[in-house]
């Protein structure tokens, strides 16, 4: 096009070519969700094979030895029964972190157990912890520190392991000297002991109040917890567990 004096002007027009790098809002980490991080797949898992599974609270539930978080857990341990999803054959409570001798038909088995059982053990929890504070509802907030460890037991001599592990993990925490209760115990009153057929000396008399009420666990179908373990010995009720393999 033809200006004044001749001059030809050209006009440019400007047109979007696309998503400029960097442009757009910046993402921005929010403080209360952290960083995505690889979660490990869980390995394959048969029926054949009990898993020992430790599970923890956060500091703000406080210690579960006492008697709400006692009954808390019970509730729960009802509910994994009823749904069947697993099979909890023993457990042990202590400070801050539980123990558990699982079976299952296979990983997934386990994981949606495991998710369903933490979910009733954590409302239970939030439940008790209003009634011992005073709260006018529920606690609300995490219950359980992360994803739960489970190691499998694949040996006769694993099996034993994990179930003195287990059942005499007080002994390792010296809570059977923390009061005169649990020093006139010959088993952990926290635990599924007093179902156990297995101690060495039968005769040795359980000293639990008439109102206790015992932690409720299923009969084990896996051989390894039936008869393989027995293999190795029976378990002394002094017996203090070692540091895990």
């Amino acid at each position: 096009m033809n200006g004044a004096g001749g001059r030809q002007e050209v006009f440019e027009f400007r047109t979007w070519g696309g998503k400029r790098a960097g442009s757009g809002r910046k993402p921005r980490l929010r403080a209360d969700r952290p960083p995505h991080r690889r979660v490990r797949k869980r390995p394959p898992l048969t029926a054949r094979e009990p898993v020992h599974v430790v599970i923890r609270v956060v500091g703000e539930v406080g210690r579960l030895r006492r008697r709400k978080a006692y009954q808390a857990i019970r509730r729960a341990l009802l509910t994994a029964l009823v749904r069947g999803l697993i099979r909890v054959v023993h457990v042990s409570i202590q400070g801050r972190h539980i123990h558990l001798l699982v079976e299952a038909g296979d990983e997934r088995a386990l994981a949606r157990g495991m998710q369903g059982l933490q979910i009733s053990a954590a409302r239970h929890l939030n439940a008790a912890v209003a009634v011992e504070r005073g709260l006018p509802r529920p606690r609300r907030g995490q219950v359980f520190t992360d994803r739960y460890h489970a190691e499998i037991i694949d040996t006769p001599r694993r099996a034993r392991h994990a179930l003195g592990y287990v059942l005499n993990n007080w002994r390792r925490h010296r809570e059977d000297v923390a009061g005169a209760a649990q020093r006139r115990a010959a088993v952990d009153p926290y635990s599924s002991g007093i179902a156990f057929d297995g101690w060495r000396d039968h005769a040795t008399p359980f000293a639990f109040p008439r109102d206790y009420q015992p932690l409720p666990v299923a009969v084990p179908r896996s051989w390894l917890l039936t008869d393989g373990w027995r293999r190795h010995g029976p378990l002394d009720l002094r017996e203090v567990p070692g540091p895990r393999h």
